[in-house]
């Protein structure tokens, strides 16, 4: 029960100070110009999102490292290395997606980091995540525990780390094209992996992991009531990267990578619509979807947006929990 109510102070607190700093944010990056451009490819489907403030992820992020901060001076969290290296993650990745979205803003179109650059920033702070967490004493192994699978990788387990990493910050990059879509989604993820942490007893730190994944649930909550159709701000690259990137830390510091694919399961589909639809046009010349990713050909097909993100968010819901019945219980 102390876990729980140290779960649910960790949440309302950065609630409440995500709520408080997005009334101050949103007016100062509309003063500062920080709008959306959206994709000629998209300007019929969502013209009226032209205009409206980018970089939110600042809403949740801020208050996220706040509250932990708080938290910590009250004597309710333990800053321990595993805390240390989500946070780098955490950061380093919002900080990419910061650049990106600047130049954007900067350059006032949709040309930010080439993807190129993208990933090779994105590679590089995972090399930097993957010699802290070896130096921190783990092995190369895979571990299922539900499966009583272990593996040990070698140097591929590197191979595999950065290809987590990096895929999970692209997924939920991908989905963000909705209001509140991958925010919602998110908050159901951590949400899940907050529980699996604490279900994670044999890692040093688990219950600290398990606070931070509800101080971020708080923060996103915070965030959605900006972001919730009509939104009044988007996250950007500055907070979907992040989010990709911290779920992905998150479920290799607890040993449940393969809980990450069924908790992010929507996230993993919505990129493999995208990588489904430039195959077939590379090979067979042929359209799979009418547009990707797959909330978009949803759109197509004359779907509302709200319908979308409900849809979606009932099988995240649904991901989320078979997740944690798979991690905790099975």
């Amino acid at each position: 029960m102390l876990i729980l109510a140290k779960a649910l102070l960790a949440l309302m607190v950065s609630f409440i100070i995500s709520v408080v700093f997005g009334l101050i944010a949103i007016p100062l990056l509309r003063r500062l110009k920080v709008k959306q451009r959206i994709s000629i490819f998209l300007s019929k489907l969502h013209n009226q999102k032209n205009g409206v403030p980018t970089m939110g992820g600042i809403i949740f992020i801020i208050p996220t490292i706040v509250s932990i901060i708080i938290l910590i001076l009250m004597g309710k969290l333990e800053f321990s290395n595993n805390l240390f290296i989500i946070l780098f993650v955490f950061v380093g990745y919002a900080l990419l997606g910061f650049i990106d979205d600047y130049l954007i803003i900067k350059r006032n179109n949709n040309k930010g980091l080439t993807e190129f650059q993208k990933l090779f920033g994105q590679t590089i702070i995972a090399l930097v995540f993957f010699i802290i967490f070896m130096k921190s004493g783990r092995e190369p192994i895979l571990d299922i525990h539900s499966l009583g699978i272990t593996i040990d990788m070698g140097w591929f387990y590197g191979v595999f780390l950065l290809f987590i990493l990096v895929a999970s910050s692209n997924a939920v990059n991908l989905t963000d094209g909705l209001d509140g879509l991958a925010g919602g989604l998110s908050v159901i993820a951590f949400f899940a992996f907050g529980i699996i942490s604490f279900g994670a007893t044999w890692i040093a730190g688990s219950e600290e992991i398990g606070i931070f994944c509800f101080i971020l649930v708080g923060a996103l909550l915070g965030f959605l009531v900006y972001n919730a159709y009509p939104a009044k701000v988007i996250m950007g690259d500055t907070g979907s990267l992040s989010l990709g990137a911290t779920l992905a830390a998150i479920s290799i510091i607890t040993n449940h990578e393969i809980s990450l694919i069924v908790v992010a399961g929507v996230f993993v589909v919505e990129t493999l619509t995208v990588l489904i639809q430039i195959f077939s046009v590379k090979v067979f010349h042929k359209r799979v979807f009418l547009m990707t990713p797959l909330h978009h050909h949803f759109e197509k097909l004359g779907w509302s947006e709200t319908d979308i993100v409900r849809l979606f968010y009932v099988f995240g819901m649904l991901l989320g929990m078979g997740a944690v019945i798979y991690g905790v219980w099975i």
